[in-house]
């Protein structure tokens, strides 16, 4: 993996590995980002907590990336934007890292209609996990999806990694407390 850019001291850097490119959101990604989200809108919509009315908004992209970078300055999380050759795909967050005796994170991604079914969120989470092994000096990353969505369980299994049981009511999604299906993977199982 290499080790593109530090486009600031309270950004994370940019990632290049199994034919994508991680990067922190900037404030001109937001027109793609915006189009993105709208146009995936059907298909995310079930997946994902309730959107705010004003998600899409210029003034809430804003909102969004001033919590990102303050949750990246204090190491809590690593969100970034998931790019190919064609431009924005999705996006992926290491998020709820904790050190100590932990030295855990929980990983979340989605990727955009259509891009969808074509292998990059699965390139993204392979991206990640290696920066949280070998940049971050996790031990785990810990991931969930609800046990309807068949794609995001297969990204997983194709990243290394495992089921380790089911969470009744673990989060509010599209309105409702859903169920989810955990995933674990440790650092010694990395390849």
């Amino acid at each position: 993996m290499a080790l593109l850019d530090w486009i600031g001291e309270r950004t994370a850097p940019a990632l290049s590995a199994h034919g994508v490119l991680l990067r922190a959101p900037r404030p001109t990604d937001y027109s793609a980002w915006a189009s993105l989200r709208a146009e995936s809108r059907d298909y995310l919509t079930p997946w994902e907590p309730t959107w705010p009315e004003d998600d899409l908004t210029r003034t809430a992209y804003r909102r969004r990336l001033s919590i990102y970078a303050r949750e990246q300055e204090q190491g809590n999380a690593w969100p970034m934007f998931v790019f190919t050759d064609e431009g924005l795909v999705g996006a992926i967050t290491l998020s709820n890292v904790r050190r100590g005796v932990a030295e855990t994170g929980t990983l979340g991604y989605w990727i955009g209609r259509p891009f969808a079914g074509r292998g990059f969120a699965t390139a993204a989470v392979r991206a990640m996990v290696d920066h949280a092994f070998a940049d971050l000096g996790l031990h785990r990353v810990e991931a969930a999806c609800l046990p309807a969505n068949h794609a995001s369980r297969r990204v997983l299994e194709k990243a290394g990694f495992e089921a380790e049981g089911r969470a009744r009511a673990y989060l509010k999604i599209n309105g409702d407390w859903a169920d989810h299906l955990l995933f674990g993977r440790v650092r010694d199982e990395a390849s």
